[in-house]
């Protein structure tokens, strides 16, 4: 197993207390989904993303709530020297001249783990774009993996995560429904989020 900053003997306890003080002194509350919690395996949005601060608030809760998030990344990312800290943060390194592309090897992954969440913010930058990177339906779909709708308001202070999804084949279809979810949460830029789609 992979050890990173949400599964390090001893280190993970002291950073989980840290993470609720942190949160209270921000002011910050967390709101789960319990079936979401329970699950083994899902891709887990994270949205709106529109500042640095997003992962910040993300990890805190992440620790709060015992959960074991991961994110994938290209393997020249994990070179020395940030290659250690880049995995303890849950980067999982992946060689794209063994994959045709990102999606499929991530949809792999699923398949040589038991457990897995992986943690995707589908608007792919923290500036404006035209619309959502669908890759986090892909590899759900490759997958055969649900879809936990993670979420930061910053208006309301609060992280969530769930509830969960099940998409259809309809991908312009599930797009308008996460429009719909996602309208009322907020990021600390509200002028750089990108909804899931434009109609």
């Amino acid at each position: 197993m992979q050890r990173t900053i949400f599964n390090t003997p001893i280190v993970t306890p002291i950073l989980r207390l840290v993470a609720r003080v942190l949160l209270k002194l921000h002011g910050w509350r967390v709101k789960a989904d319990e079936q979401s919690l329970k699950l083994k395996q899902y891709v887990l949005i994270g949205a709106p993303h529109t500042t640095n601060w997003d992962g910040y608030y993300f990890i805190l809760a992440a620790l709060k709530l015992k959960m074991t998030p991961q994110w994938m990344g290209k393997d020249k990312l994990f070179t020395f020297p940030l290659g250690g800290p880049m995995r303890w943060f849950g980067g999982i390194a992946v060689d794209r001249s063994k994959a045709n592309n990102l999606v499929d090897a991530t949809a792999r992954q699923f398949k040589l783990r038991k457990e897995l969440v992986i943690a995707i913010p589908p608007e792919g930058t923290r500036g404006l774009a035209e619309r959502w990177k669908t890759g986090f339906y892909h590899i759900a779909r490759n997958a055969r993996v649900p879809v936990v709708l993670g979420y930061i308001s910053f208006p309301k202070k609060e992280v969530g995560i769930g509830p969960i999804a099940q998409f259809s084949e309809n991908l312009e279809a599930e797009l308008l429904k996460l429009k719909e979810y996602y309208a009322d949460k907020i990021g600390k830029f509200p002028e750089l989020y990108t909804p899931p789609c434009q109609s």
